[in-house]
């Protein structure tokens, strides 16, 4: 799929990083609202406290929050720094992309890609959740995309598919196996969690779904979320994804312990997860992604 762009280099740049500015206005949206089961659509944007509707010219990504200072035009309210940080981010990400892929048809499938790994990761980090708009949307997605793709640029689509599908299967089998197995032995050893299975509930029995899905310590949106991961990236992206996350998911942990001062803070997977899948992205030259 590789092809020298007909684009230059900075132009190509440029467009990328406008683009992923607005994307991460909108994500900045995502992640506010998803959790709160609102829609992403309807209403505008508005200030979280006064409820008056921001103008256009105060939600230009970055700019507005710099003349602003940080604060609601109307009500002064702060704004908090993750809305510029989450837009710069997807920005210069976007970029990475682009100089990476290049103007073909892989970078704007890698771009979708990777905002869904924005969003997911944020929410997670915050509300240690993943909604399954993203992780099973994003799943069906690169089902559908990865084959599409790979019959536009003329090559096999069966293999493609096979591969994307086989990828989904892995990803999100690895995490399951582990997760059902810890549950498991857990029940075993008589061990008990704070939340698993909670004050006063009977653990889950095979005949009930709670059985094979709900695990102490491994959330099953982490599932979801690899198995999407796996459809794009397939089989051997996934290996690659895990050991990058693991790496990453240590790094993480560690600097959120020494943020919060305590070993047993809240800390979703997620982060690591989109983490390693971004590596797995832009550095195939590791050889593990073909």
């Amino acid at each position: 799929m590789d092809a020298s762009p007909p684009l230059g280099t900075g132009l190509l740049a440029g467009f990328a990083l406008a683009f992923g500015l607005v994307v991460g206005s909108f994500l900045n949206v995502v992640v506010h609202r998803l959790p709160r089961d609102e829609s992403i659509a309807w209403p505008g944007s508005r200030c979280p406290r006064c409820q008056t509707p921001i103008a256009p010219y105060d939600n230009v990504p970055v700019l507005s929050w710099l003349l602003l200072r940080g604060r609601c035009r109307h009500c002064g309210v702060a704004i908090g720094w993750r809305y510029p940080a989450l837009e710069l981010g997807v920005g210069v990400l976007f970029v990475a992309i682009a100089l990476r892929y290049g103007p073909t048809l892989e970078t704007p499938l890698w771009m979708g890609f990777a905002a869904a790994l924005v969003a997911a990761a944020v929410i997670d980090f915050e509300h240690q959740i993943i909604p399954d708009e993203i992780s099973l949307g994003g799943l069906v997605v690169g089902l559908v995309a990865v084959p599409a793709l790979a019959a536009l640029a003329g090559d096999d689509v069966r293999a493609a598919a096979a591969r994307s599908a086989l990828g989904a299967l892995l990803g999100g089998g690895i995490l399951w196996s582990v997760g059902f197995a810890h549950a498991r032995v857990s029940v075993a050893l008589g061990r008990r969690f704070e939340h698993w299975p909670g004050d006063g509930e009977a653990l889950p029995r095979p005949a009930s779904l709670d059985y094979w899905v709900w695990f102490p310590g491994l959330g099953f949106g982490d599932v979801k979320l690899l198995a999407m991961i796996g459809a794009f990236v397939g089989p051997v992206g996934v290996v690659q994804t895990l050991l990058c996350a693991a790496l990453g998911g240590l790094v993480l942990g560690l600097a959120w312990i020494a943020v919060q001062r305590r070993f047993d803070a809240p800390f979703g997977f997620a982060p690591a997860l989109a983490l390693g899948a971004l590596l797995t992205v832009l550095f195939p030259g590791l050889g593990l992604v073909p």
